[in-house]
Order: C-alpha cells, then sequence, then structure tokens
C-alpha cells in the first residue's frame, strides 16, 4: 500500500480568516450556572436529559462555551414584533 506524502507547507492554499478558528473554552458545571443565572443542579439536569452536550475527560464533566452560546440561542423566545414581522401584509 502507497502512503500519500503530505503537502508541503508552500503548496497548501493560505486560510482565510473564517477558517481559523479559536479553541474552544470548556466551562464547569459551576461556570456554566453562573454564566446562565441558574443553579448547578439545573444544568446537571440538562447534561442528565441529554439537552446540552457535554464533555466528559475522566470523572470531569465539562460543557463547551460555544454549546453553552447555541443552548442559549435556541432557548431564546422572539419578541412579538419579530414574530408579526415573519408574515406579510394583507393586500
Amino acid at each position: 500500500m502507497r502512503h500519500t506524502a503530505i503537502p508541503h507547507a508552500s503548496a497548501q492554499r493560505p486560510r482565510t480568516a473564517k477558517e481559523v478558528t479559536t479553541p474552544d473554552t470548556f466551562l464547569t458545571v459551576e461556570q456554566a450556572a453562573e454564566r446562565l443565572g441558574t443553579g448547578v443542579r439545573f444544568i446537571r439536569r440538562l447534561i442528565q436529559e441529554r439537552r446540552i452536550g457535554y464533555a466528559k475527560f475522566g470523572k470531569h464533566v465539562r460543557i463547551a462555551d460555544s454549546v453553552l452560546a447555541a443552548y442559549i440561542d435556541a432557548s431564546t423566545v422572539p419578541t412579538l414584533r419579530e414574530a408579526r414581522s415573519r408574515f406579510g401584509k394583507a393586500a
């Protein structure tokens, strides 16, 4: 079996700003609860019900900052003005 060679660094195209991502920070359950303004028990319930993604490092449970932000976005209820703007005006 022939192995393919890794292209030389000069042969690779430069990355754009969108392709370069910063590493995600992981929060403890306590830090996630503080960020949401809730108790630790609520965060642990979200984890147990698999309503929020998490990572386990040994026995330690961590929640990625991006996962917490996605949960906040998904749980945000639109205002009435935003809900009404989706409908077209009657002729």
